[in-house]
């Protein structure tokens, strides 16, 4: 019975070596891109992981003050994709060696969780952050349960009868019969916290359930807010919320209107290419900053703008809209108050 049972554990862990490997090299190239192919843990270069980290900060789900924590704090925000990436790469190899393949199981669960509840909103297209997500946790969850089996170091510790394997840490934290009194029950409940999971934040962050479908990663959002007057400067506050990722916001005008409608200032994509930064007060890590035919403003960014407003300080009492202008068309108005 016993060598029965222990043949049945060993093909689930052979069943599952595809997924094994392919879920470890998702999270080892992570490492692997970041450090050996490029360098994206250097904050002074471009495609700075941090930034990227930035980007998710507008629509996460329950952990949006620690992605804010860390963007308005360049030096722990380092440390942190630092260790992050560390803990991918070991995480991410030792899996695909199959070696305390049940403790690595839950690295591959937290990890993917992260990136569920981070970035599960962004992808323009297939939803491809949150897939990345749910998978990543559904995949972790099995090889939790199955272990590795042939082609794996704890199989082939467990075949050598090591001391440490018969330790029950081992049936844990490495491979073999899964420690379970019940494993219907855990599995089934497992199953079903992850497919609620799996429901909830598709409708969350898409609406993919019921109602009408939405995709925050199509077309580019800026939020306007704090407006103010101070001696002939008009200030405000733009925030990048939706949009592509990987592509900024074009900001090819800024007008102040009056009631009517009429313009009585207008900086057009050419002065705004040339823009100021000492009128740029950015938050994050992730900046808007000057283009060679606007200002680009990408996903997350948010910052402080401020505009000279002197020609038309005669006609302050009619100020009344602020506009900004992308290059695709979008408008986005606020009143001045």
């Amino acid at each position: 019975m016993k060598n029965n049972t222990n043949q049945l554990t060993d093909m689930a862990g052979l069943y599952t070596l595809s997924i094994r490997m392919v879920i470890g090299w998702t999270y080892f190239s992570a490492f692997w891109r970041r450090l050996v192919l490029e360098n994206k843990l250097d904050p002074d270069e471009a495609g700075y992981i941090g930034e990227k980290f930035n980007h998710f900060l507008p629509n996460a789900l329950g952990i949006k003050p620690i992605i804010e924590y860390l963007v308005t704090h360049p030096e722990a925000l380092h440390s942190s994709m630092v260790t992050f990436t560390i803990v991918e790469a070991v995480v991410g190899l030792l899996i695909i060696l199959g070696l305390f393949t049940r403790l690595m199981s839950i690295g591959i669960f937290g990890l993917a969780m992260g990136i569920l509840l981070g970035s599960g909103w962004i992808g323009t297209t297939c939803l491809d952050e949150w897939q990345i997500g749910v998978l990543g946790i559904a995949g972790g969850f099995t090889l939790f349960l199955t272990g590795s089996g042939s082609y794996s170091l704890d199989h082939y510790f467990l075949k050598k009868d090591f001391n440490f394997t018969q330790k029950k840490w081992f049936k844990w934290m490495g491979s073999g019969t899964f420690p379970i009194v019940n494993p219907k029950l855990f599995v089934l409940t497992g199953s079903i916290f992850i497919f609620g999971l799996t429901l909830y934040t598709n409708q969350y962050f898409h609406g993919g359930v019921w109602g009408t479908l939405h995709n925050k990663s199509v077309k580019p959002k800026i939020e306007i807010s704090n407006i103010s007057f101070k001696n002939s400067d008009l200030k405000f506050e733009v925030y990048r919320t939706e949009g592509v990722d990987v592509y900024g916001s074009f900001l090819i005008g800024i007008q102040v209107l009056n009631e009517k409608g009429d313009v009585l200032k207008a900086l057009d994509g050419t002065e705004l290419s040339k823009f100021s930064k000492e009128n740029i007060n950015n938050h994050y890590v992730a900046k808007v900053k000057n283009g060679k035919h606007s200002l680009i403003i990408p996903l997350g960014a948010k910052a402080d703008l401020t505009i000279k407003i002197n020609e038309i300080l005669a006609q302050k009492d009619e100020i009344h809209t602020l506009k900004l202008i992308d290059i695709s068309g979008i408008e986005w108005t606020a009143r001045i108050k």
